[in-house]
């Protein structure tokens, strides 16, 4: 088996050291939020000069945007968005628990970037509206097939499902010991009661 190349390596240890550089931004936009972190703090603790992190990120903006890309490649893994929203609601728990950091960056970040002028307004904004629309359609969907109420606003109830996945990030951060698993069986089960044709009055 032949030697790798030198620059093999070095691009290995470069991908390496993007990802160090990456997952202590997410650590600590989590921890402080984006205004009051900066990117010498960032390189300080990922070992790395303020020089050699701008060689992986040309901007404070672009390794912002490279957080928002890690939490949004982690849910397009996790979701199936042609899929029943009822059944993605039902495994959101394991994502909590699989990626606290990312959830607790893009609340931050979220929060951080509400005004219109604000560096992820736009992005953020792009992304919920993404995510209602997304469970509009898959309540749609359900209701072309008959398995959901002909009556319902779709529009409505997604903006209501994404409002509470939203307001339950922020709870489970602030308080880990919210029992996250019953509360969305609780609310995956009043949700089907509410969509079921049997239900309609």
């Amino acid at each position: 088996m032949p030697e790798p190349r030198p620059y093999a390596t070095l691009l290995a240890k470069g991908a390496d050291r993007r990802q160090v550089i990456l997952a202590v931004a997410q650590r600590l936009l989590a921890r402080q939020g984006w205004r009051s972190t900066s990117l010498a703090q960032i390189a300080a603790e990922a070992g790395v000069t303020r020089a050699g992190l701008l060689h992986h990120f040309e901007s404070k903006d672009q390794l912002l945007h490279a957080v928002l890309d890690a939490r949004d490649a982690a849910d397009d893994r996790d979701v199936d968005r042609s899929g029943d929203f009822i059944e993605q609601l039902e495994r959101v728990v394991e994502r909590f628990d699989r990626s606290p950091e990312l959830i607790g960056t893009f609340a931050l970040l979220l929060v951080e970037n509400l005004e219109p002028d604000a560096p992820l307004h736009d992005r953020l904004l792009d992304r919920h509206r993404s995510s209602v629309d997304t469970i509009e359609e898959s309540i749609r969907r359900g209701q072309r097939a008959g398995r959901y109420r002909a009556d319902l606003d779709a529009a409505v109830k997604a903006a209501e499902v994404v409002a509470f996945l939203r307001g339950m990030e922020l709870l489970w951060l602030l308080d880990r010991s919210i029992p996250l698993s019953e509360i969305f069986q609780e609310y995956t089960r009043s949700l089907i009661r509410q969509l079921s044709p049997a239900t309609a009055v």
